[in-house]
């Protein structure tokens, strides 16, 4: 037998493409297989067990379709393209998510589909209840928030919420992402399943969750209708009415169903209550919707009875694998919490470092900072060490320059009391001159008067002398002038003569006194102008010294203020010392005004510039003072 003869012949296959919530997966087919072998491979490639929930769901011709699973896969009006594409979707939905959905997948599975059906409308949510929806999907999808990963604009607002609400309000991407984070972050510890869970618990209790609309014509008045079916029964609802059913046949209350090829009849199981009859627009849709009901009323008496005991073995390893998810969340929040301390802390002893090491930085800095400020304080020290030296130098001399000042101020204070004195008797002296030149006036006025009268007297004596004379020469001629004889003539001439004669000599004598006395007088003035001039000098010469030593105290006083503000000595300018020297042996300068004005002027500085003192003879015995003015002070005035 050949060996080809061996091999075994390869059946025939085609490819299908199933298209999930959340992946896209291809499958190579045999051609016998029926609906069931595809929907469990499909199943199995997804490691879902609870697979009453799902079907494959295809379009036909505009219609939706879903693959019956006793017939085969080929045999179906299946889409002719290759390969052909399936939806693997949820056909049933149960009526409590939290207690029929057992694994994971499922979950997801049901929060993808449902999520995606709020999205595109198809269940009506209000504006706060799909920011609160989003908030969860927001969660499941990031997990917690992150303030430093979850920078703003990280959400995109119209893949989480309906465009009817996006349209409803005004109100920018920023503002509906600022609030759905505000919901986002109140999230904070609730895992991914926790989080589908949540979303599907809010949804459930929507109006239109789970219900398949279809469009129904009555028989008796043809009125147009939604006939809805879910979990819980059949509704029949207006044309533009979703939301709340004009009439509602529960699972329970139905007692048989059946459809020819367009009407479908509903018998409920009170016998008072009206049969429902229904005509819809095809018999694929009667046959759709056969398929739903029959669906959904197995998964409500389902519901009712005791699971079977692989239900039973499947919530029992849902609850475990929810234990242990929730056990492993619990750690992993822990180990989170314990991240984050640890990353605190380490954050802050990174921050402590980087201050540790600022702070050593400083300290560096200023250690070399405070090594070169030694340096140069050493180096001021060493200066004001000298400083101090050579200032303590300064504070002896200054020490005994100052005694030096004292003892010449004593000595100034001494000259000066003694030249007080002497001016004291100066102007004592001044007062006697000027009484006896007053008493010496009196006097020479006296004598003048006395002059006076002998020169009249004498004037007198001649014109009685000029008329004897011309008695003699001329003899009167006429008659009864007295005659007289020639030694009557003779000795009334020698007795006027020898009269005349003795006058002369009182006057002689009297000039003679006048002109001794006015030449004492002179010489004593002249003496006394030499002693006043005698004493000016020494008064200058004590003013002078006054004021240099007012000069040097006033000075020193300056050296002590500055010592006393600064705590040490300061060293007097060399400058005041050349001052000082030159002032204590300078004398009276030539330029310098006399402080004593005589007759009203400035008393002349040399001996060249004095006036002479010359007799004037006209003066004589004419009794004219000669004032002169001593003065001192401002206030003190003698008269001479």
């Amino acid at each position: 037998m050949p060996i080809t003869g061996l091999k075994r012949k390869q059946p025939k296959t085609f490819r299908v493409k199933v298209n999930t919530m959340d992946s896209e997966m291809e499958f190579s087919c045999e051609i016998k297989w029926k609906g069931k072998d595809l929907f469990d491979l499909v199943c199995r490639a997804l490691g879902l067990r609870e697979t009453w929930f799902f079907g494959l769901q295809y379009s036909n011709k505009g219609m939706i379709t879903w693959l019956k699973m006793e017939r085969k896969v080929l045999d179906q009006d299946i889409p002719k393209e290759v390969p052909a594409t399936f939806s693997f979707l949820a056909k049933f939905y149960p009526e409590k998510v939290e207690e029929e959905l057992l694994q994971e997948i499922t979950q997801h599975l049901f929060f993808l589909q449902v999520q995606k059906q709020i999205l595109d409308e198809e269940i009506f949510c209000s504006p706060k209840a799909t920011i609160l929806l989003a908030s969860y999907a927001v969660q499941a999808k990031y997990g917690d928030y992150d303030p430093n990963f979850h920078k703003p604009g990280f959400l995109a607002p119209e893949e989480l919420l309906p465009k009817r609400v996006l349209w409803q309000y005004q109100m920018t991407p920023d503002m509906w992402e600022e609030r759905i984070t505000g919901w986002y972050a109140g999230h904070r510890g609730i895992a991914r399943y926790e989080a589908e869970l949540n979303y599907l618990k809010i949804a459930q209790d929507l109006e239109m969750y789970g219900v398949n609309y279809f469009p129904i014509t009555q028989k008796k008045n043809h009125t147009d209708s939604l006939l809805g079916v879910d979990a819980k029964g059949i509704h029949v609802y207006s044309i533009n009415n979703r939301f709340s059913s004009n009439k509602s046949f529960e699972w329970s209350s139905i007692q048989n169903i059946s459809y020819s090829e367009k009407e479908l009849t509903i018998k409920p199981i009170d016998k008072k209550a009206e049969v429902f009859k229904f005509f819809s627009s095809q018999p694929k849709v009667n046959k759709l919707i056969m398929q739903l009901f029959i669906g959904n009323h197995d998964l409500f008496m389902r519901r009712r009875r005791v699971d079977p005991i692989e239900i039973q073995q499947l919530k029992a390893q849902a609850r475990e694998e929810k234990a242990r998810k929730k056990m492993e969340h619990q750690q992993l929040a822990r180990e989170q919490q314990l991240r984050e301390e640890a990353e605190r802390a380490k954050e802050e002893l990174e921050r402590r470092l980087f201050e540790v090491e600022d702070e050593a930085r400083q300290t560096g800095d200023a250690l070399r900072r405070s090594e070169v400020a030694a340096e140069l304080l050493a180096e001021k020290a060493q200066i004001a060490e000298e400083e101090a030296k050579l200032l303590a130098q300064n504070a002896a001399e200054a020490e005994q320059e100052c005694h030096r000042l004292e003892l010449a101020a004593l000595k100034t204070k001494e000259e000066k009391c003694l030249m007080e004195h002497k001016m004291r008797e100066a102007e004592i002296i001044a007062m006697k001159l000027a009484k006896e030149s007053d008493r010496r006036a009196k006097e020479a006025e006296h004598l003048k008067q006395d002059l006076e009268e002998a020169q009249k007297a004498e004037e007198k004596a001649k014109r009685k002398l000029q008329d004897i004379n011309k008695v003699h020469l001329h003899p009167p001629a006429a008659k009864g002038t007295p005659y007289f004889s020639a030694e009557a003539r003779d000795a009334s001439a020698e007795r006027g003569s020898s009269k005349m004669h003795l006058r002369d000599i009182d006057l002689k004598r009297l000039s003679l006194e006048i002109e001794r006395e006015r030449l004492d007088y002179l010489d004593k003035s002249r003496k006394f102008e030499d002693r006043l001039k005698e004493l000016k000098s020494e008064i200058h010469d004590l003013k002078l010294e006054e004021k240099q030593a007012g000069f040097l105290s006033h000075w020193s006083k300056v050296l002590g203020s500055l010592n006393r503000s600064s705590g040490r000595s300061c060293k007097a300018p060399l400058w005041m010392k050349a001052f000082e020297a030159d002032l204590l042996d300078s004398r009276p300068w030539a330029g310098l005004a006399h402080p004593f004005n005589v007759t009203g002027g400035t008393l002349p500085q040399t001996p060249q510039e004095k006036p002479p003192l010359q007799s004037d003879p006209g003066n004589v015995g004419t009794g004219t003072r000669k004032h002169i003015k001593v003065q001192q002070h401002k206030t003190d005035v003698i008269y001479i």
